[in-house]
């Protein structure tokens, strides 16, 4: 229920955002706007104020919505109401009310990072945990432990890392870029700043995923190695094991932290084989061995153990919170890096550089909104602005049953005087609504994949 009711929330709020960005434009171009719906089919809801042209609608079916203007083309308008019609406006005033749709997303966007920001979040602190085998971190000396105080990519100036969070969106940013992130790091065991370089080149950024990171090496803050909720008739609870155990050692291995042990299960298989490990431990201030024989499961990577138990306390957590001008800043500078990290994916998607699979589509993005609504208001906030920046993106691209199809017909109007002939414009619309729809339907077997598969 979580999931439907933090789903329509956020498509109603975005669609509402969308359609008014139109709407207000329009009303300040001297449009007459006749109906602003969210929704399509049968209106459950309407309201219209007295004196206003202008009817609002709820309908049924929430998936869209639109702005009904007055338009020529669209039906026959009295001469005394022409110059409130759409098509009678100068070509500024009709672009910029075509563009108000996807602007109005963006500056969503940056509202809502922007009262993150103000409001704090707490979040997992950029202490590392350890590296895995032959990862990037590994060959560049990182060893677990290390909190990264400085990054930056490229040739760029080293700025304060505030979270992991913020690690984890420049870590991803240079990946797609492949190019080397630089990070100053201050050790496990104190004592002076120390510099390492990431070689991002190195990867092969076509699957912008968990397995990314996993080439990285970074795939999560250090925790110490406990074990948390135990569940009942696993791995974990035959071999008797409890929530609250410190794990020293496993066979030979010491265990320093969280990552390090979630990799040693995973490990702990040869070819469809669990093989057993003997487990140091300590509990209640008494050292154990025991001997603890993983389960098989199947992983994108093939066959890795499993204990059946949380592996890892909770990772140390930071207040990250922005003063009044650095919140709305450090809003729009995140708004702006997911809008050309979103085109950056979709041209790569385009030339094949990178996967169809990270399309997305509505069970997915429904999945997600459940999820981030369970983890607080924070989180929700951070996930809608996510969705509004995607939204904003993809309708300024220039497919001609988008925004921004809309707009390339208008730069051509504007360089040639004269607008695109409508033979011509029939048949943009009909391949602009095959790929839209070809679209849709690879985003969707993407959300049926994961959530099913």
């Amino acid at each position: 229920m979580l999931t439907l009711v933090a789903f329509l929330v956020a498509l109603g709020l975005l669609i509402a955002v969308h359609e008014y960005g139109y709407y207000r434009v329009a009303v300040a171009c001297g449009v007459k706007v006749l109906r602003f719906s969210v929704g399509f089919g049968k209106p459950l809801w309407h309201w219209q104020p007295q004196g206003s042209p202008t009817e609002f609608v709820l309908c049924a079916f929430p998936l869209g919505g639109y702005v009904r203007m007055l338009d020529e083309r669209e039906a026959p308008v009295a001469s005394a109401e022409q110059h409130l019609a759409f098509n009678r406006q100068p070509l500024r005033a009709r672009a910029a009310i075509v563009a108000a749709g996807p602007l109005a997303n963006l500056l969503l966007a940056v509202l809502l990072y922007s009262v993150v920001n103000w409001s704090g979040v707490e979040e997992p602190k950029a202490q590392l945990a350890s590296p895995l085998s032959g990862s990037i971190a590994e060959v560049a000396g990182l060893r677990g432990g290390e909190w990264v105080r400085q990054a930056a990519i490229g040739d760029d100036a080293l700025a304060p890392v505030h979270s992991f969070e913020d690690l984890r969106w420049l870590l991803t940013r240079g990946a797609l870029q492949g190019a080397r992130v630089q990070l100053e790091v201050q050790p496990a065991a104190g004592g002076s700043l120390r510099a390492f370089s990431l070689d991002m080149s190195r990867l092969d950024s076509r699957e912008a995923d968990a397995q990314l990171f996993r080439k990285v090496g970074i795939t999560g803050p250090w925790t110490r190695p406990v074990l948390g909720e135990i569940m009942p008739g696993g791995a974990a609870e035959r071999a008797g094991l409890r929530q609250g155990d410190l794990i020293l050692k496993v066979g030979s291995t010491e265990v320093v932290d969280g990552q390090q042990l979630r990799e040693l299960i995973r490990r702990s298989v040869r070819g469809k084989v669990a093989l057993s490990q003997t487990w140091l431990i300590e509990r209640a201030g008494r050292s154990l061995s025991l001997e603890v024989l993983p389960e098989v499961h199947a992983d994108a990577s093939g066959p890795v153990g499993r204990i059946a138990a949380y592996v890892g306390a909770l990772p140390e957590l930071v207040t990250v919170r922005y003063g009044l001008w650095d919140g709305l800043s450090t809003g729009i500078v995140r708004t702006w890096d997911v809008s050309a990290l979103t085109l950056r994916m979709m041209g790569r998607m385009v030339v094949g550089e990178a996967s169809l699979k990270n399309l997305s589509g509505p069970l997915t993005i429904a999945d997600y909104a459940g999820r981030s609504a369970s983890l607080g208001l924070t989180q929700y906030l951070v996930f809608l602005a996510l969705i509004s920046v995607s939204l904003g993106v993809l309708n300024l691209l220039p497919l001609p049953v988008l925004d921004g199809g809309h707009l390339m017909y208008y730069l051509w109007e504007g360089l040639t005087g004269r607008a695109v002939p409508e033979a011509w414009m029939e048949r943009l619309q009909r391949g602009g609504v095959a790929l839209l729809l070809l679209m849709m339907s690879i985003a969707l077997f993407n959300d049926i994949s994961r959530l099913f598969g």
